[in-house]
C-alpha cells in the first residue's frame, strides 16, 4: 500500500511538472516594446534600447547585442547620482524590462551590469526612503522582492557582472542571478543589520543557498563586507577577475561567458534552468520526476531534431528556438 501510494505521488508529481513545464513554454511570444536605438557606449553595440521616458532611458538601459553577441541582452544600472540605488522607478524600469524579456524567444542570455564605474548597486535608494510615510516603506519593500523574484525567475540564464560595490539590496539583486562574475577589487556585502532591519529582497533566503546556512548568517550578522577574492573562495561568485584601466572586467567575462551560451540549444537551456531551480526546492525523488518531465519537453522540439543532425554531419547547430 505505501508503494503505491509512492507510486500515486509521483504521478502526481510528473503531472504536475509537466504541466508547469508546458505551461512555462506555452506562452505565446510578445516583442520587448521599443524605444530609440542608442548604441552601447562600450563593447558592443546595441540595436534597441527599452524606456517609456528619456529619463527613465537613462536610469536603466537596455541592449539587445547583435552580430556575433545576438541573442544576449545587457540590462545596465545608470543612477551615477545615486549609486544605482534601487529607487520606485528604478523598479518599475526593471520590472517592465523583465517581463518583455521573460517572453521574447529571442533571447538568449541576460546580463546584469552598471554603466557607473565603480559601483554596481548600492542597496535601496534610502534618502527616498527617508520621505516615504512608514506605510510606504512596507510597500516599497515587497516591490523591490517581487522585481528580484521576477529576475530570479526569467527562463533564460542571467549573469550578474559586478564591477563594483554591490551592497544590500544591490547583493540581494546579484544572488537572483544564475552566474557571478567580480572584479577583485569589487566589494559585495548584506549590511542591513547595521540599520537595525534585515535583508527583505531575498538575501535571507537565497545567500543560505548560496554559500550555506551557518557561513550566510556569519556575514548577516556582522554585516561583513567581502572583496572579490574573498567572494570566489566562499561561493558567492563563479568567476573572480582582475579589474582593467576601464572599470569592466567583470561585465567582459560576464560577455565571454554568455557566449559560450549562445551555440546550446534555446529551448534546451530554459528547460534546463526550470528543472535545476525547481528540484533545488524538493527532495531528490521528486527533482527527478520534475526532470523527466522536463525532458519530455525537449523531444518534440525541432532544436532537438536540428542537434541530432548537425551531430551526424559534423557541423554547427543552427537552433531556431522552437
Amino acid at each position: 500500500a505505501a508503494l503505491g501510494g509512492l507510486g500515486l505521488l509521483h504521478g502526481r508529481v510528473r503531472l504536475a511538472a509537466t504541466a508547469a513545464a508546458t505551461a512555462f513554454f506555452g506562452r505565446p511570444g510578445r516583442r520587448a516594446p521599443v524605444r530609440g536605438g542608442g548604441a552601447a557606449a562600450t563593447l558592443p553595440s546595441a540595436g534597441r534600447s527599452y524606456g517609456s521616458e528619456a529619463k527613465e532611458e537613462e536610469e536603466l538601459r537596455v541592449r539587445y547585442l547583435d552580430d556575433e553577441h545576438k541573442g544576449i541582452v545587457v540590462l545596465g544600472l545608470n543612477r551615477s547620482h545615486a549609486k544605482n540605488a534601487l529607487n520606485k522607478n528604478l523598479l518599475k524600469m526593471m520590472s517592465k524590462a523583465v517581463d518583455a524579456l521573460k517572453s521574447d524567444k529571442k533571447v538568449r542570455t541576460v546580463i546584469f551590469r552598471s554603466e557607473v564605474p565603480g559601483i554596481f548597486c548600492a542597496g535601496a535608494d534610502l534618502k527616498e526612503r527617508a520621505k516615504m510615510h512608514s506605510s510606504e516603506v512596507s510597500s516599497f519593500v515587497s516591490k523591490a522582492r517581487a522585481t528580484i523574484n521576477e529576475m530570479a525567475n526569467l527562463p533564460v540564464p542571467t549573469i550578474a557582472a559586478i564591477d563594483g560595490a554591490a551592497l544590500g539590496g544591490g547583493l540581494e539583486l546579484a544572488l537572483a542571478c544564475d552566474i557571478r562574475v567580480a572584479a577583485s577589487s569589487a566589494k559585495m556585502g548584506l549590511v542591513e543589520t547595521k540599520l537595525a532591519i534585515i535583508p527583505g529582497a531575498g538575501g535571507t533566503q537565497r545567500l543560505p543557498r548560496t554559500i550555506g546556512v551557518s557561513l550566510a548568517k556569519e556575514l548577516i550578522f556582522s554585516a561583513r563586507i567581502v572583496d572579490g577574492e574573498e567572494a570566489k573562495s566562499i561561493g558567492l561568485i563563479s568567476h573572480v577577475v582582475e579589474q582593467n584601466e576601464a572599470g569592466d572586467a567583470a561585465y567582459r567575462r560576464a560577455l565571454a561567458l554568455a557566449r559560450e551560451f549562445l551555440p546550446q540549444g534555446p529551448v534546451a537551456m530554459r528547460v534546463a534552468k526550470l528543472a535545476i531551480n525547481q528540484g533545488m526546492e524538493v527532495d531528490l525523488v521528486t527533482g527527478l520526476a520534475i526532470e523527466e518531465a522536463c525532458y519530455a519537453q525537449t523531444i518534440p522540439t525541432k532544436d532537438r531534431i536540428e542537434g541530432l543532425l548537425a551531430f551526424k554531419e559534423k557541423r554547427p547547430p543552427r537552433y531556431k528556438g522552437e
